[in-house]
């Protein structure tokens, strides 16, 4: 009866170490500007249903967006960029699926802020690529802020421009990424 009790004790404790190395969030923010240098206009979107997941033990990442998640100032800019260019309807969500190279750098344990390196696939339009960005940690009262700046080229996405906005739509669009996750209690 005791080595019973000692074995389910032993893998309750292992699966709660397990999933204390999970931080995650619903409420991630993305923000796209594919705003050209010459343009009057701003081309500008917010998302702040992104999904993230880390796993500070082996330096898994992980995010996903609804691209109809996405609002723009003018609905008719979002219903172009729906309907037109990303394509929603066919291409429901676009994702990030990586790893932070400099994981062992970071100590999860204690509040700080660290630069890291994030190497990984990037889908958006039904086009997966390869991506490697740097991006920022802020560990604070147990939380944990991940932050990144990047740009992508529409056109490796398949994400074609007409030629009657082409001044107006920058060729590389500006991507934000902006996350506070907290540990998965799941």
């Amino acid at each position: 009866m005791k080595k019973i009790i000692l074995i389910i004790l032993g893998i309750t404790t292992f699966s709660v170490s397990v999933n204390a190395q999970k931080y995650f969030t619903k409420s991630g923010k993305i923000t796209f500007d594919a705003t050209a240098p010459s343009s009057p206009e701003q081309i500008e979107a917010v998302n702040r249903s992104a999904t993230a997941v880390i796993d500070t033990k082996t330096g898994a990442i992980q995010f996903s967006v609804l691209v109809k998640g996405f609002s723009f100032e003018r609905a008719l800019m979002e219903e172009h960029f729906n309907e037109n260019y990303l394509e929603s309807n066919k291409f429901s969500k676009s994702e990030f699926k990586g790893t932070i190279m400099n994981n062992s750098a970071v100590d999860y344990s204690k509040d700080g802020s660290y630069n890291v390196k994030v190497q990984g696939k990037l889908t958006i339009h039904g086009v997966t690529k390869d991506v490697i960005t740097d991006g920022k940690l802020v560990i604070q009262g147990g939380k944990i802020n991940a932050s990144a700046d990047f740009g992508v080229l529409l056109a490796d996405y398949g994400v074609s421009i007409p030629g009657l906005v082409a001044d107006k739509v920058a060729k590389t669009a500006k991507i934000s990424v902006n996350c506070s996750l907290e540990l998965f209690k799941g």
